[in-house]
């Protein structure tokens, strides 16, 4: 577990774009595997200007993995990284991913075709599966899932991986609330723009503003308690350093106040790709009822107790923030991302999702939210959930990946799930021969942030 931790905050501290594009997983040191068969690569450009890569190994098992990239450069992928991409074809699959087409990073009105596009291209050249697997990465792992829904027979099962399940709309609203509690409590200014940036310069000076506001923040009892208010709100996960999770309140403050400035960078300059996508902001937090929110929150006894230590007024505060919260979506840019960026909960294919359970960019409790989504409909007898003890979004280890996807492949042959305990994914894992894993039994608590709007009548997202 330590080298593990240590690999992942390597990764955290050092590079921001590789955050971005969803790869944060873990950058393994070359494995102790058998020797890799000779694969076959190919490639290809898609009618709107995407394109597609893939590769067959020697001896192919007759499974054909379609991955779906993470949030970053328009450029072919068609795994994880390079060494899960080895451990892949090392245990027989072929892999097929594309570039999207663009132009905006945030590219899912176009993914899911460019993905089903680049799944057709490939069987001309690499031969008729005996099976499609889907797997994605953040979010990736966002167009992995609905693939689950959209799969209409061309995929047969799924694992979606550090995947933002609650949709576009859900995470700029839940990033939203957290940076106008910093901007409104903490920062000196409290008018930082938060929204309908013109250009990236604006969203660094938020970046900047925010961040410094956390920092000086920390060195005071007041600051300390409105920055775990905050971190609450933002969903940002307790647990940064350390062979296990803190279990004291002003510790797991600490932790939260450390995921803050590289969270901020992260999310904020992702922003404005969003908004390019949508044609507009479609985030809002008029109306949100701040006191209410919070005490859904499972982090609302560590904001209450750090409150009352430093003697400040938490009602007080959360009526300011209430009082504050004036920003207003662009109906038109909310229509679209709910159109491109929602997940229905109607999978048709059996589905495996996967987290850490410290996961600062793709918050844990999306699997709550999920979970509670696709049982609604009646498919949960379709979705099983994992969970990793580790930090760091998409930090998973090639024999994770893998013995995870050899499960789907199970249930899909056999058609019923084999068992999906942490100590039955631990044995899968292990049987890769690919390194070690980290599953554990774990329940989310409850998304906090989703919310409705409300235009002429008609409720747009849920």
């Amino acid at each position: 577990m330590t080298r593990r931790i240590a690999r992942a905050l390597t990764t955290i501290t050092a590079s921001a774009a590789l955050v971005l594009t969803g790869s944060l997983a873990a950058q393994a040191a070359p494995l102790q595997a058998p020797s890799a068969p000779t694969a076959t690569h190919y490639s290809g450009d898609l009618s709107d200007g995407a394109t597609w890569i893939a590769d067959k190994p020697a001896h192919w098992n007759g499974v054909l993995v379609l991955y779906s990239h993470g949030f970053g450069p328009l450029a072919p992928v068609d795994a994880p990284d390079p060494t899960t991409k080895q451990a892949l074809l090392d245990s027989g699959y072929a892999l097929v991913g594309s570039s999207y087409s663009g132009p905006s990073l945030w590219a899912l009105a176009s993914a899911v075709d460019d993905q089903f596009a680049s799944l057709s291209a490939a069987k001309k050249v690499i031969g008729q599966p005996e099976h499609v697997l889907a797997l994605g990465t953040s979010m990736g792992g966002l167009i992995s899932a609905q693939e689950a829904e959209r799969g209409d027979g061309r995929i047969d099962g799924a694992l979606t991986t550090c995947g933002l399940l609650g949709g576009g709309v859900n995470l700029n609203n839940y990033q939203l609330d957290g940076e106008h509690a910093i901007a409104q409590l903490l920062a000196t200014d409290p008018d930082i723009k938060l929204v309908d940036y013109a250009n990236f310069d604006e969203a660094q000076a938020a970046t900047a503003a925010l961040s410094d506001a956390v920092t000086a923040g920390q060195q005071t009892a007041e600051g300390r308690a409105r920055i775990a208010l905050a971190a609450a709100l933002l969903q940002v996960p307790d647990w940064f350093r350390g062979d296990q999770p803190p279990t004291s309140f002003a510790e797991q403050e600490a932790q939260e106040a450390a995921w803050l400035p590289p969270m901020l960078q992260f999310v904020i300059s992702g922003r404005p790709w969003i908004e390019a996508s949508a044609g507009g902001n479609a985030s809002w937090n008029v109306g949100v009822d701040y006191a209410q929110l919070i005490r859904q929150s499972a982090h609302y006894p560590q904001v209450r107790a750090l409150y009352r230590e430093a003697g400040l007024n938490l009602d007080a505060d959360l009526a300011k923030l209430t009082r504050t919260a004036d920003i207003t979506p662009d109906t038109n840019a909310l229509a679209s991302l709910t159109a491109t960026s929602t997940l229905t909960g109607r999978i048709t294919v059996p589905e495996l999702t996967m987290h850490t359970i410290s996961d600062q960019l793709a918050p844990i409790t999306y699997e709550n939210l999920y979970r509670d989504q696709v049982v609604k409909t009646g498919n949960g007898h379709l979705l099983r959930q994992a969970f990793t003890q580790s930090i760091g979004h998409c930090n998973f280890t090639p024999a994770e990946i893998v013995g995870a996807l050899n499960t789907v492949h199970q249930r899909v042959v056999s058609g019923h799930w084999p068992s999906t305990t942490a100590q039955a994914l631990t044995r899968a894992a292990d049987a890769t021969g690919f390194g070690d894993s980290s599953f554990i039994h774990y329940k989310p608590a409850k998304f906090i942030n989703a919310r409705t709007y409300t235009v002429a009548g008609a409720t747009l997202v849920r």
